[in-house]
């Protein structure tokens, strides 16, 4: 698995089903498997020696058109550090051609959106029970593979344009002040190149990831719109095909583990910020080799746009190596291990009496983590996360115990807070988090409410014998003024 950031190599352990745009070439050609990791896409894993191969196809007289028109599209392009245009169609061309397996997208019909209705509102009635967080799902849906790619975009787009901004601006900040407003449009035309690059790039990866996900959580993070429950039901099919398990009891354990998902996210509302958060902290910590960038701006030429994916193929952008970025890494690493045990832990005993093969599904998932699925591809691609299969299971184990000791609420109490949470140390000693003495955050949460409410007039002490001016001394002039009176 890669420990480098977006754009920057793809991890050497490739997925069993694999994608055609990682495979090696078959003729040999290029810089097979002993060459460069290509940051990009393009080179032999994408199409030979052709940089836009991957955009525009086997360049037969046909396609010249197109690849120019997209080629010019490129170079014009004006917005932010990622073409998302060109990565939107990217991963919807990568989805029309289909899986290694030669399955093909399909419009859902309507007994397939039914069947998820169904499996979706059944799973969350059984999560009532195993779960002090209520049902987070406003409304159910089934996408095919284009639409996930459609509705994951936005969410893609906030974890990717930090770590490209980062790049971005580096392009820009390579010469001396006085040097800028000369060099302008060239390095106008790197950075349009380096949104384009970055857009080919996501758009492939999202593209491959479209085939593999079940759901809009199905990596961890919410992709999809708040509220949303989805499933792929074609990507369900194929997740059962070699189980020999009934296909509904698949749907409706992959229906479970999407709900849990969405009971969390709607529910802890700190926990989104705090993980796309945790990825700009890493975006802040890369660095730029810019002695190497000094030497490709003064050297590039329009007409030859392989010379700036070569410059990428020899490292110049790197994570730095500093305690703020490995902090910012961990945190993000631990919330998605915590975020994924508490998934696994609760749909597990939702699951355990009601499914006869909920054991091998749950199973099945983690070797698919394990194995290199579709979380770790990709984040190992994109932003350098690692997704380590080994903190998942301790994180089940640490919810599971904490059930045991402190009962749903107890347990699901801890996510009010990002600091009531299990560290990455906790996790390597769960059964000392688990029993440690639990603070109570009563008393607090009263005080913290009476000081909202502003300043009270305390009430008077019958015993007590205050000072003139107090609140007793008052009441009995009062009274002694009355007696007159009377």
């Amino acid at each position: 698995m890669s420990d480098t950031p977006f754009g920057f190599g793809l991890p050497p352990e490739e997925p069993e089903n694999g994608d055609e745009g990682k495979k090696k070439d078959p003729t040999g050609g290029g810089q097979g498997s002993g060459g460069p990791a290509n940051p990009f896409g393009f080179g032999p894993g994408a199409g030979g020696d052709n940089p836009f191969a991957a955009m525009f196809g086997t360049m037969n007289p046909n396609d010249l058109g197109a690849a120019f028109q997209q080629l010019g599209q490129m170079l014009s392009y004006e917005g932010g550090p990622v073409n998302w245009d060109m990565a939107k169609q990217i991963a919807r061309q990568t989805v029309s051609q289909g899986t290694p397996d030669g399955t093909k997208d399909a419009s859902v019909g309507p007994s397939e959106r039914s069947a998820v209705d169904e499996a979706l509102r059944l799973a969350d009635l059984w999560l009532d029970g195993v779960t002090s967080l209520p049902s987070g799902s406003v409304s159910t849906v089934a996408w095919s593979r284009a639409e996930w790619v459609e509705a994951s975009l936005p969410a893609w787009q906030k974890l990717v344009d930090p770590v490209a901004e980062r790049v971005g601006l580096a392009m820009g900040d390579v010469l001396p002040e006085e040097m800028q407003a000369m060099a302008g449009p060239l390095i106008g035309m790197m950075r349009s190149m380096g949104g384009a690059m970055f857009g080919q790039q996501i758009g492939q990866a999202v593209g491959v990831l479209a085939g593999e996900v079940v759901g809009s959580t199905d990596i961890g993070l919410p992709l999809g719109p708040a509220g949303k429950a989805a499933l792929l039901p074609l990507n369900v099919e194929r997740f059962g095909k070699d189980l020999s398990v009934p296909q509904d009891e698949v749907r409706l354990y992959l229906a479970l583990r999407e709900a849990a998902h969405q009971r969390l996210f709607a529910h802890v509302p700190w926990l989104r910020s705090h993980l796309f958060g945790a990825v700009e902290g890493y975006a802040r910590g890369i660095k730029v080799d810019t002695s190497k960038l000094e030497d490709v701006v003064g050297q590039f030429d329009p007409s030859q746009p392989e010379q700036l994916q070569d410059a990428l193929q020899q490292g110049m952008f790197q994570p730095e190596d500093t305690p703020e970025q490995k902090a910012a890494l961990a945190r993000l690493e631990t919330a998605l291990a915590l975020v994924e045990g508490w998934v696994d832990a609760v749909v597990h005993e939702a699951a355990k009496s009601r499914l006869t093969s909920a054991d091998a599904l749950r199973e099945t998932m983690r070797r698919r983590r394990a194995s290199g699925g579709p979380a770790e591809q990709t984040f190992a691609t994109l932003i350098g996360l690692q997704l380590r299969p080994r903190r998942l299971r301790d994180a089940s184990r640490l919810w599971a115990s904490l059930t045991d000791a402190r009962g749903l609420d107890g347990r699901d109490a801890l996510w009010e807070h990002p600091d009531m949470l299990p560290t990455a140390q906790d996790l390597d000693d769960p059964d000392g988090f688990v029993h440690h003495e639990q603070l109570d955050f009563s008393e607090l949460d009263k005080m913290l409410g009476e000081a909202a409410k502003g300043p009270q007039k305390p009430a008077p002490d019958a015993d007590d014998k205050g000072p003139a001016g107090s609140a007793e001394t008052e009441d009995r002039k009062d009274d002694g003024k009355g007696d007159n009176d009377r």
